[in-house]
């Protein structure tokens, strides 16, 4: 019998999820209520665990809307400018475009793919005089910067959050990989700038199936995030419904949104985040099998880790050899064998849109798009049996002559 493909993620999925889900059905209340409630409060405890200084959290239907409210509560708009590397998704572009503003990109660190702080730096002084990050680019008050914490890997952020409090930006950190990345003596990924953003989407370190949770310590951006996450309505009213005492009486603040995650959703949720260690220490022991196979393999080069790891991605760089193999032909090679691989990322600036809008060249960010051109994102998802990590190691080997 042949061996089953192995999918890029699977979600880790036991009867816990599954009595929260059936709980959440039983309840007779699916969209918004007491469990998005209960996820909130567990996942602000979790984050910030006394004598941690307290975290907002608020449950939304993906990080790309979370994303959205950060960067809409840190006062981000028509004609500013907002700050993020080109070798990220597409909803952290996609966001500031939302509300009027530019991206502008910068490029990355070679090992660890977070962005570059000189970099960095050199865009917000331009900026900051007037003056187009660079040629083509768009120009604007430097209104918010968003580093992202790659793989699972937090972004060293003391020089990022000194360079926006210089230039008078807001931190918004991009934290979808990086949950629970614990920086000792410094908290989590996602708790260090002004505000941070989880993803909780299906092949996520924890997952709700789609979801996302924005957390924050400022108090105006929290008000602000729960004002406009659900129609800009002045108070929470969906228990209008359920409670005798509730007031059918509502008013319409601001045009909000509707980002609101379900009951059913943040149920799954809470299930989740009460394995979150579990599920962290399972996929450190894939990366720790992967390291020891490829450490000494001279055409994979593995992914540089480090303290508060989240280990989202095992992305490795193909490199170079006699015979030669590219990227390309060897997530081939892999496929063929029913590995399933992905890549992260595609740069934002060789995408359709933004290389038009900004008149952008390829090799304009010469690390993103070397990054790019190697990497390849292997299976590391909780449940993977020791088979499927042999075939894995066995697979890479093979196809790298090693």
């Amino acid at each position: 019998m042949p061996d089953r493909d192995i999918p890029f993620a699977r979600p880790f999925i036991g009867d816990e999820e599954k009595e929260a889900a059936l709980r959440a059905l039983g309840s007779g209340w699916l969209t918004t209520g007491k469990e998005a409630a209960a996820f909130e409060s567990e996942f602000a405890a979790f984050l910030a665990p006394p004598p941690a200084a307290p975290v907002g959290a608020f449950a939304v239907n993906s990080a790309t809307s979370g994303l959205h409210l950060a960067l809409e509560g840190c006062g981000a708009g028509q004609g500013d400018t907002v700050l993020l590397p080109s070798f990220t998704f597409a909803s952290d572009a996609e966001v500031v475009r939302y509300l009027g503003a530019e991206p502008v990109f910068v490029d990355i660190e070679p090992e660890t793919f977070h962005i570059d702080p000189a970099a960095l730096e050199a865009a917000l002084d331009r900026l900051s005089r007037g003056l187009p990050a660079y040629p083509g680019g768009p120009a604007g008050r430097p209104a918010a910067v968003i580093p992202v914490h790659y793989g699972g890997l937090p972004c060293n952020m003391e020089p990022i959050l000194e360079l926006a409090r210089h230039y008078g930006a807001r931190v918004v950190e991009d934290a979808a990989h990086s949950f629970p990345s614990l920086l000792p003596g410094r908290g989590f990924a996602g708790t260090l700038g002004d505000a941070g953003v989880f993803s909780f989407y299906a092949t996520k370190t924890i997952t709700t199936g789609e979801g996302g949770m924005v957390a924050t310590r400022d108090p105006e951006i929290a008000a602000r995030v729960r004002l406009m996450r659900l129609h800009g309505i002045d108070r929470d009213v969906w228990n209008r419904y359920t409670d005798r005492g509730a007031s059918w009486y509502y008013e319409v603040i601001e045009p909000g949104y509707k980002y609101n995650l379900p009951d059913i959703l943040a149920a799954v949720g809470r299930a989740q985040l009460k394995r979150a260690w579990e599920l962290l220490a399972m996929r450190k022991a894939i990366a720790a099998r992967y390291d020891e196979a490829f450490r000494d393999n001279p055409r994979v080069i593995i992914p540089r880790t480090g303290p508060g790891d989240a280990r989202h991605l095992y992305p490795v760089r193909v490199r170079g050899g006699t015979p030669a193999i590219d990227r390309d032909a060897f997530i081939d090679k892999l496929k063929e064998r029913g590995i399933g691989v992905s890549v992260h990322f595609i740069p934002l600036h060789i995408m359709p849109y933004y290389k038009k809008r900004y008149g952008l060249e390829a090799e304009q960010f010469p690390e993103s798009l070397k990054a790019f051109r190697q990497l390849i994102s292997l299976p590391i998802w909780p449940g993977m049996t020791d088979r499927d990590i042999g075939r894995v190691i066995d697979a890479v080997g093979d196809i790298s002559g090693k």
